[in-house]
């Protein structure tokens, strides 16, 4: 026990001494007063595509409405039977246009199929992709693009603040966003390093010329991680991208069960994993390391391995504590992260066994196989 112990502790201590932070929260963006008249929004088009969203869709619309003078906004209804598209269309929004989706062919994830054919409607220079249940606060579209045009980034993607308000979601929603950034440190994307890039599906802002050039969807059509696949594809290119945290986007769709959200996670967990074994193994035994030993350290006999238990702890949870304060969650939600992080190794296995059951995916009630 001794040595698995300290090793989770040096694993700890030598995470907070990381260079490029990847547990901090600085990477984040919020709306600026000072923005709302820049030229670059009459120069977007945005994209949403939408499933089955009349619950979210007129506030997500009003909203995005609101943002400015946008040259376009498209939104795709994608073979909805609740209303989506004639919700919309019943908007006051002058510059909206409602495209019935067709179905996706062999191959293609709902997603992207519905931004492809919303993609030949685009004659702009730049390109806001929209989740149907995103909120946004006044400004923000202009400060996205803002920071596009003079950092001259190619793309600018935002993680949307998810739902916090059920005991499951304070307990893994802030988890979820720590393991995403410990996954795709936001430092390592936003610079030149090739290895690393990653964005967030719910708001992205790119240059339509760069999407173009990687060509277009198609070249995205099976991903499902479609918008970290995306990431990689421009900065593959030779573009430059950034991902960052806001409050100033936000997704409606709350997380009322613990179902839910594992669900949510199982959905794509093993693809993180390549669908492979061997990697889901070896991430099953690093994550049971380095957040289950050291609690089981604090009741050994010795007092060296409690005490390493102790740093390891202590360390684990100062990591964990920016995100908390970010989304103004009591640090004592700390103390869970060893439930949390055995609960998504859970929902992982989950995901690899729905895989090798013959389901690949499974969302909107559309299932993709194998």
């Amino acid at each position: 026990m001794l040595w698995w112990v300290l090793v989770a502790a040096l694993i700890w201590v030598a995470i907070l001494a990381l260079p490029w932070r990847p547990w901090d929260t600085r990477e984040q963006i919020a709306a600026r007063q000072t923005d709302a008249a820049r030229p670059e929004l009459s120069r977007i088009t945005a994209l949403v595509p939408a499933r089955n969203e009349a619950a979210s869709i007129p506030d997500t619309l009003r909203r995005l409405g609101a943002q400015g003078p946008l040259a376009r906004i498209v939104l795709i209804d994608d073979e909805s039977d609740d209303g989506t598209g004639d919700l919309a269309r019943g908007l006051p929004l002058g510059n909206l246009t409602v495209l019935n989706g067709e179905q996706p062919p062999a191959g293609w994830s709902g997603k992207l199929w519905a931004l492809h054919q919303g993609l030949a409607q685009v004659n702009t220079e730049f390109v806001l992709l929209l989740d149907a249940d995103i909120a946004l606060e006044p400004g923000i579209v202009a400060t996205l693009a803002a920071k596009l045009v003079d950092e001259q980034r190619d793309l600018v993607s935002v993680m949307a603040t998810l739902s916090m308000q059920t005991g499951w979601e304070k307990l893994l929603i802030p988890a979820f966003i720590y393991f995403f950034k410990m996954l795709y440190p936001f430092a390592l994307s936003n610079s030149d390093n090739r290895f690393v890039a990653a964005a967030a599906g719910g708001c992205i802002l790119l240059r339509t010329e760069r999407l173009r050039g990687i060509g277009g969807f198609e070249a995205l059509r099976g991903a499902l991680i479609d918008d970290c696949t995306l990431a990689r594809a421009i900065k593959h290119a030779g573009g430059r991208i950034w991902l960052g945290l806001s409050r100033d986007v936000r997704a409606a769709r709350p997380y009322e069960s613990l179902g839910a959200i594992w669900n949510m996670v199982a959905r794509t967990a093993y693809t993180q994993l390549r669908y492979s074994m061997t990697l889901l193994a070896l991430c099953t035994c690093l994550l049971l390391l380095v957040f289950v030993v050291p609690v089981l350290g604090l009741f050994a006999d010795s007092g060296r391995v409690r005490l390493l238990a102790v740093v390891a702890l202590a360390s684990m949870i100062a990591s964990y504590l920016p995100v908390l304060r970010y989304y103004g969650r009591h640090r004592l939600w700390g103390l869970c992260l060893p439930l949390a992080a055995s609960m998504y190794v859970a929902m992982t296995w989950t995901s690899a066994l729905r895989y090798l059951c013959g389901e690949r995916s499974r969302w909107k009630n559309r299932v993709y196989d194998r």
